[in-house]
């Protein structure tokens, strides 16, 4: 599996987790349409949830990572 390939995969679990756990504890506490949780969730999940990308330094395929919750990129 490539570099490129794994962030893609990471993006989608990070989002999928984030937007599944939102939708679930809005879907609980709010009583309003599907497709406005649905929207609501997508857009709070896609804020939160963690970006992955491929960088080629020193001649190598990096996996790094950004999130809003922590300071500066991570090397995975």
């Amino acid at each position: 599996m490539t570099n490129k390939t794994k962030a893609l995969l990471f993006n989608f679990i990070g989002f999928a987790v984030f937007f599944l756990g939102i939708r679930l504890l809005l879907g609980f506490y709010l009583d309003i349409s599907t497709i406005f949780l649905a929207v609501i969730s997508a857009i709070l999940a896609s804020i939160l949830a963690p970006k992955f990308g491929v960088v080629k330094k020193e001649g190598e395929a990096k996996i790094f990572m950004k999130w809003l919750f922590l300071k500066g990129f991570r090397e995975l």
